[in-house]
């Protein structure tokens, strides 16, 4: 199993567009076969930061995820809403429910 930490950084003014994309890519990529969960989560702090938890069956369901038209959409859709570019961090599961 793959556990993706994603960070966003999205300008002020683009915060609900940002989020009716990303709700979009969610409700398709939890559709997926290898998909197993995608949280999408925002900073209490600072409502311009998100964190996107993405966990996928296996290499392959990842690679499937990025060929998908809602994932490209989202994509191109968020590119000039980023204040810095986003970031991911891979991970294997330890303990996970």
């Amino acid at each position: 199993m793959i556990a993706n930490l994603v960070s966003v950084h999205v300008k002020e003014d683009c915060i609900e567009q940002f989020k009716e994309i990303t709700t979009y890519n969610h409700d398709n990529t939890r559709k997926e076969a290898g998909n197993v969960r995608f949280d999408i989560l925002q900073n209490r702090e600072d409502p311009t930061r998100f964190t996107m938890y993405e966990v996928f069956e296996d290499e392959a369901a990842v690679a499937f995820h990025k060929t998908t038209e809602h994932y490209k959409k989202w994509r191109d859709t968020v590119a000039p809403y980023m204040a810095e570019p986003r970031s991911a961090v891979s991970n294997t599961p330890v303990c996970f429910n």
